[in-house]
């Protein structure tokens, strides 16, 4: 007989296994079913490693600028091993962080790949999948291949790189994610295909760790989701520290040689050029992992390769829920974790909101930082609304000055008639530590006069939120 549960999660991401928390606070019997990384990939192959390498990027970067400092360092450089190898190490302390929670919460952990059978019914099996190495042990309790049955079934199964046809990575000298978090060797030439995060924060980190970059961009703005005033500061920066760009070209192919790539490259008036490389990362999105889940047994629907869900993650199949990447964009960590709380409320039968998209906070960690919340410029006035907008650069705060980081900006948009925020757009130092505020002042329908009537700590980046609203009216007190 097949063992029962009220939930079972597919995915042990940063979904999943928040959603199976979750769910045995409220006294549900839960299991959680993973095949290859507790955490998922964001802890062991994504957002928590990649920031423990660009933390690595970031404090040798300040030790090439102690003199600014008043500071003398005779000696340093790049021991990459021990840079990598501190990654790992931090990748292995989330994964074994959530076994600790699962056991803590008396969520049962089965290994192995799942497949719907049935509405209610999954069957795990031994994965085929091939393994990213290093990968920490399974749960040493973890159930194996069987049946199980549960009331409701989330698919919490996440995302991987997209592949273009003909630039598919070969683990060597074509890289996604996986391969260029753990280099053997740091590449003297870098060419990185796509704009978005991935590919700006592995390009800055490479970028401080001495190699030569390039990056090259379909569309005509880098970080194409961002605000465009904060997109071109980045690319200036980015210029500044020597990272050439390409926008408006696609990569038509890329050809292996003796001594690493040539990338061959369309521009949009119909020119072609050549970029040479020691290694190139393709950094061109994700794809939801929905296949080979049994989604077309049980009848659940599937759009543009997403699962489709409403705000409160229901699937068209009433027992059947999906959280996450797999739940299409926007893909981020803090999304599925958002909706695994509000799927398994409503499973619990709490009354819960459902997901607001608009007020997502996105980030980028790369050297400069870049946060936002809610609508660009441009999107307010495709939208209609008659705006304010108030800018405030670093320059203008001491603790920006004190920290030598003076070069930023923080800017707001307003609704002019009724003052509501519409969005929040940084880039600088620490950025992505301050757009929080902004989110929740968005989340409580914050106004422009209940912002400026808040006192702000000095000294303190913070700061230059207070001013970036005050001067969307004219108000703003030090520049």
């Amino acid at each position: 007989m097949a063992d029962s549960y009220d939930l079972i999660i597919i995915g042990a991401g940063p979904g999943g296994y928040v959603a199976a928390i979750r769910a045995a606070q409220l006294g549900l019997k839960t299991a959680i079913v993973e095949r290859e990384h507790m955490a998922g990939i964001c802890s062991n192959w994504g957002c928590i490693p990649t920031k423990a390498l660009l933390r690595s990027a970031e404090i040798y970067g300040h030790m090439a600028h102690a003199k600014d400092y008043g500071l003398t360092v005779e000696k340093f450089g790049v021991d990459l091993d021990g840079v990598v190898k501190r990654s790992r190490a931090i990748a292995a302390q989330m994964n074994n962080g959530v076994q600790f929670l699962m056991k803590k919460n008396k969520v049962d952990t089965i290994w192995g790949e799942a497949v719907l059978t049935g509405p209610n019914e999954i069957k795990v099996e031994p994965t085929k999948k091939k393994i990213m190495q290093p990968q920490v042990p399974p749960p040493k309790a973890a159930l194996g291949a069987g049946t199980y049955k549960a009331k409701n079934i989330i698919v919490a199964t996440g995302a991987r790189p997209r592949v273009l046809p003909g630039i598919e990575p070969d683990g060597d000298r074509i890289w996604t994610y996986f391969e260029a978090m753990v280099p053997a060797v740091m590449p003297k030439s870098l060419v990185v295909m796509g704009s978005g995060a991935i590919g700006m924060e592995f390009a800055s980190f490479y970028r401080s760790m001495g190699s030569d970059v390039t990056i090259i961009e379909l569309l005509p703005q880098i970080l194409p989701v961002e605000d465009a005033e904060i997109a071109a500061h980045v690319k200036k920066r980015f210029e500044k520290r020597g990272i050439k760009f390409m926008t408006e070209a696609k990569v038509a192919k890329v050809e292996k040689t003796k001594d690493g790539i040539v990338a061959h490259v369309e521009l949009k008036d119909g020119s072609k050029q050549t970029v040479a490389g020691d290694r190139l990362i393709s950094a061109v999105g994700v794809q939801c992992n929905t296949e080979n889940l049994g989604l077309e047994t049980v009848g659940v629907k599937i759009d543009r390769g997403a699962i489709v869900v409403d705000d409160h993650g229901r699937t068209n199949v009433p027992s059947v829920w999906a959280i996450g990447d797999v739940a299409g964009p926007p893909m981020l960590a803090h999304k599925a974790e958002h909706e695994a709380v509000i799927v398994v409320e409503t499973i619990a039968g709490l009354k819960v909101h459902g997901l607001d998209k608009r007020k997502i906070p996105g980030c980028t960690y790369c050297e400069p930082q870049v946060a936002s919340v809610g609508l660009t410029e441009a999107r307010a006035k495709e939208a209609g609304r008659e705006i304010k907008v108030g800018r405030f650069p670093f320059i203008g705060n001491g603790k920006a000055i004190a920290l030598g980081e003076p070069e930023g900006l923080v800017k707001t948009i307003f609704d002019a008639k009724t003052g509501e925020l519409l969005g929040a757009h940084m880039v600088g130092a620490e950025v992505t530590e301050l757009i929080e505020g902004f989110v929740v002042a968005m989340n409580l329908e914050t106004t422009e006069e209940e912002l400026m009537h808040t006192i702000f700590p000095h000294p303190t980046l913070s700061e230059m939120m207070k001013e970036s609203v005050l001067d969307a009216y004219g108000r703003a007190l030090n520049i």
